[in-house]
């Protein structure tokens, strides 16, 4: 492919961060604008996908790699919420306090031209590979001041599960197993791993 331009469908500062980690600049980030809604009786790992593959698909780029991907809280079969309020991230930490609960992520990738890649699902305007990655946190057990200490420090906006690894709640986390940077909102290891079998020149 002569185009290897790369298009972030992400407006998470954290996925920035993480790509340039491995040193990956995306030529574009264009935030895809979906309702990220769980349908009823929805399993974690069934909307991860879907809404990776939603973010990808709202995204206009010909001739362009486009990359998206869903990070989600799950405690047991439930969704916990991106914490918009802090009566939400509350009551994620509550619930997440002294217990073990599961982060997947979805990642996909959209390649122009080319037959479809085999055993994917065909997304239209090209090719495609995606992969989801499970990593289990396990979580100390919180002390109503820990909790009100968090709350105040307003890191928990936005964060799926009302909390962010990368920040103060480090101090939390008693156990993790699988990818760390799966848990901040993006595999490195397995995205770079999509954008070579695709064909982008990863450094």
């Amino acid at each position: 492919m002569s185009d290897h331009r790369l298009v972030l469908a992400s407006a998470s500062p954290r996925r920035l961060a993480l790509l340039a980690q491995i040193g990956i600049t995306p030529d574009r980030v264009h935030p895809a604008e979906i309702d990220e809604t769980p349908l009823p009786r929805e399993l974690p790992r069934l909307h991860a996908e879907r809404l990776a593959r939603a973010k990808a698909d709202a995204v206009d780029a010909p001739g362009c790699f486009v990359l998206a991907a869903d990070t989600v809280v799950a405690a047991g079969r439930r969704i916990l919420p991106k914490a918009e309020t802090e009566a939400q991230a509350h009551a994620c930490l509550t619930l997440l306090s002294g217990r073990r609960h599961r982060v997947m992520t979805a990642v996909i990738l959209r390649a122009p031209n080319g037959p479809d890649t085999p055993d994917d699902r065909p997304v239209p305007g090209g090719r495609h590979a995606q992969r989801l990655v499970e990593s289990v946190v396990g979580l100390a057990r919180l002390t109503p001041g820990q909790v009100r200490a968090y709350l105040d420090s307003g890191e928990w906006q936005g964060k799926a599960g009302g909390y962010a690894i990368q920040g103060r709640a480090a101090s939390f986390v008693r156990f993790l197993s699988g990818s760390y940077s799966n848990v901040v909102g993006l595999p490195l290891f397995e995205t770079a791993q999509l954008l070579r079998g695709l064909g982008w020149p990863i450094p």
